[in-house]
């Protein structure tokens, strides 16, 4: 897969949350555009900022070079309208790119929010190399409300190759996770989309998380599972016989098997509990 990469300057890095990140969060922040992990079932693919572009997604990758400094002088504003910010990272793309390792752009976001800390922010990913930066999360944990939320679809990587090949494997992310929860930061499974697991599932998550949120294609696409159609989903599901892991109420049953083994309230589902702060 060949891949065009580019430094971009950004006019603003800040974001106003709308959609489905209304409900809590007030800004999302993306060091990157364009993933090159490419999942096969990400709603970016179906999003302005790919539906117009001329590359496939997961094959271009632009780095917003001015991120940190965007970042100071915009929260700099925000803080003089004594305005929150409760920060998403990232909504559109992974802030650990594998690009990152030599960029350091989303190093150099945390490294400014450590100087100019937000309310709250959750940095959303699944990439190990969030381990990296665990120096500047416990920084961080002191002085404003963090969660590091791993993206971990399922506890079988056969399901992770066909669904998302060019993603860090499962064991690496669960490692991650662990270091990032045994260094007293906050932590969360993201189990989004759902994807088919083993039953054992949630004794792999216990003791390394302090939340499970879990979302699905049906309800958790931005489109009430009509993205998901678009990019193939229930064909891909059928050719690997898989379809009956994709049901409308798939988040109904997923709730109900994680409740038996963790307390009801760590475990969140889907927008109307998208935010951990209450």
């Amino acid at each position: 897969m060949g891949m065009k990469i580019r430094e971009t300057l950004a006019k603003k890095i800040l974001t106003e949350a709308k959609g489905y990140l209304d409900v809590g969060f007030t800004h999302s922040l993306n060091p990157y555009s364009g993933c090159t992990f490419s999942c096969r079932y990400c709603y970016v693919r179906e999003m302005p900022i790919q539906k117009f572009k001329d590359i496939p997604w997961g094959e271009w990758l632009d780095i917003k070079t001015n991120a940190a400094e965007n970042y100071r002088n915009e929260i700099i504003k925000l803080r003089k309208r004594k305005t929150p910010v409760n920060i998403f990272m990232s909504s559109a793309t992974d802030p650990y790119q594998p690009m990152e390792r030599k960029a350091g752009i989303t190093r150099g976001v945390l490294e400014a929010m450590v100087e100019y800390p937000p309310d709250f922010l959750q940095i959303q990913t699944r990439s190990p190399l969030i381990k990296r930066d665990l120096d500047l999360l416990v920084k961080l944990k002191e002085k404003c409300e963090i969660l590091v939320s791993m993206t971990i679809e399922t506890d079988r990587d056969d399901i992770r190759q066909i669904f998302a090949p060019f993603a860090p494997g499962i064991h690496l992310r669960l490692n991650a996770l662990k270091e990032v929860y045994d260094a007293g930061i906050n932590t969360q499974a993201s189990i989004s989309p759902v994807l088919p697991f083993t039953p054992d599932f949630p004794k792999v998550l216990d003791g390394i998380v302090d939340h499970i949120w879990i979302d699905t294609l049906s309800i958790g696409d931005g489109a009430l599972g009509k993205r998901s159609e678009r990019l193939g989903m229930p064909t891909l599901f059928e050719e690997h016989k898989l379809a009956d892991w994709y049901q409308k109420d798939l988040h109904v049953r997923v709730e109900k098997y994680f409740n038996k083994y963790f307390n009801s309230e760590i475990i969140r589902v889907s927008k109307q509990e998208a935010f951990p702060i209450k």
